[in-house]
């Protein structure tokens, strides 16, 4: 995933004590210097769904990719970095008018029979410092007190993007118990997963979130805990208090049409042009894994591509991030530099998701065109799960080759 750092890190969950206001800030940083530096991953690294999530939700900051579960800093010093995916960016609701107070008290209309308290919202007025409409509550139904809030935002429906906040991520990625996806009569796409606030499970918070995405782009992005806050929070019940059918009729009341009737439709999104598609890393990165290796799974977005491996021996996740404009990135030491002036340096230490004997190799290299390359391999599946061979299935020898191929620089 192109790096987050959203999400992967200077985003993903460095947003996690930040307000709205706080993480779209962050999310604009991230972004622009996600561009100039790989992010430190993050204890989840998220794709597809959850990492566009983080960019709107109103208190669980996905981001760090696509979306991870640590905190911490982006780092660009050296030594190995794994890709991490930049989130989509939602847009902020143009032509809606909707104050803080109507936001409460229509998100407290459509929840259970119980206490509300720590009601907080934002709308589009001048008093509003962040325009994306947003609501929250901590609710006691009797059987625990339990933090839900909603997110209003737009984003372009046909954009590579737009189907990432409504697309179940692969278990590779996030960690999560049940996901659902369908598309309503009205053409409208829709999400519910049932995950957790930590990927390696460290606190059992549970996060169950539901995602709206209509034809004209308006995302409607609700979530809710077993805890009264996201972090920091004893958990206070065995589940959440919505089911899920009841998530799903939050998300698509009526109300929310009616706040979001005047938005405008999104600006077509754009992609980098030097960045390469997800349907092209996805295939290259495919074709490039050794004989013997049977694909179990696979993923990616623009410039990052993952998939899951196995050789008889226990899966195994290869992840490659192809960015250009890198030409002044610290690499792991040591460093060698090839007679075409392409930097590389190769670098092998415990994984940082929690999952129990995981190792993560990795070979970072630098082309003379600032075209930076990086793949990395893991002896597991899923970062947060244990360890599942002694070994990644692929040698540091195979991941050179496969950062050295001069296909990378083709795909721009």
């Amino acid at each position: 995933m192109p790096f987050e750092d959203q999400l992967g890190e200077a985003m993903r969950r460095t947003g996690d004590s930040f307000d709205p206001q706080d993480r779209s800030a962050l999310l604009d940083r991230s972004l622009r210097s996600g561009r100039r530096r790989l992010a430190r991953r993050r204890a989840a690294t998220v794709t597809g769904s959850v990492v566009a999530l983080a960019a709107v939700g109103f208190g669980g900051a996905w981001v760090g990719g696509l979306t991870d579960g640590s905190s911490g800093g982006a780092s660009s010093g050296s030594g190995a970095t794994a890709p991490v995916a930049a989130p989509p960016k939602p847009s902020l609701p143009d032509g809606v008018v909707v104050t803080s107070d109507q936001m409460i008290k229509n998100l407290k209309a459509l929840l259970p029979p119980g206490k509300s308290s720590q009601e907080t919202g934002r709308g589009t007025g001048p008093g509003d410092t962040f325009a994306s409409p947003t609501a929250s509550v901590v609710l006691d139904d009797g059987k625990g007190a339990a933090a839900v809030g909603i997110a209003l935002s737009t984003v372009d429906p046909a954009g590579q993007s737009a189907a990432q906040f409504v697309t179940c991520p692969s278990k590779a990625i996030v960690d999560y118990d049940q996901c659902a996806a369908e598309v309503l009569p009205d053409g409208s796409k829709y999400m519910f997963l049932q995950g957790y606030e930590y990927p390696d499970r460290h606190e059992e918070t549970k996060n169950w979130r539901a995602t709206l995405l209509t034809p004209k782009g308006v995302l409607v992005d609700a979530s809710e805990y077993n805890a009264p806050a996201e972090k920091g929070a004893t958990v206070s019940r065995v589940n959440p208090p919505l089911t899920g059918e009841r998530m799903k009729a939050l998300v698509t009341a009526e109300v929310w049409k009616q706040v979001m009737a005047g938005a405008k439709v999104p600006s077509r999104e754009r992609v980098p042009h030097d960045e390469p598609s997800a349907a092209a890393m996805q295939r290259e990165l495919t074709a490039s894994m050794p004989k013997g290796l049977t694909v179990e799974d696979k993923g990616g977005q623009s410039g990052y591509a993952f998939v899951v491996v196995n050789d008889g021996k226990g899966k195994s996740l290869v992840q490659i991030n192809v960015q250009p404009r890198m030409k002044d990135v610290p690499l792991p030491e040591p460093v060698s530099t090839l007679p075409d002036g392409t930097r590389v340096g190769e670098d092998k230490r415990p994984g940082e998701k929690g999952g129990a004997g995981v190792v993560w190799w990795t070979v970072d290299s630098v082309r003379s065109t600032g075209l930076r390359v990086v793949v990395s391999a893991f002896n597991t599946g899923n970062q947060n799960s244990p360890a599942t061979r002694e070994a990644p299935a692929l040698t540091m020898a195979q991941l050179r080759a496969i950062a050295l191929d001069k296909k990378w620089a083709m795909l721009r």
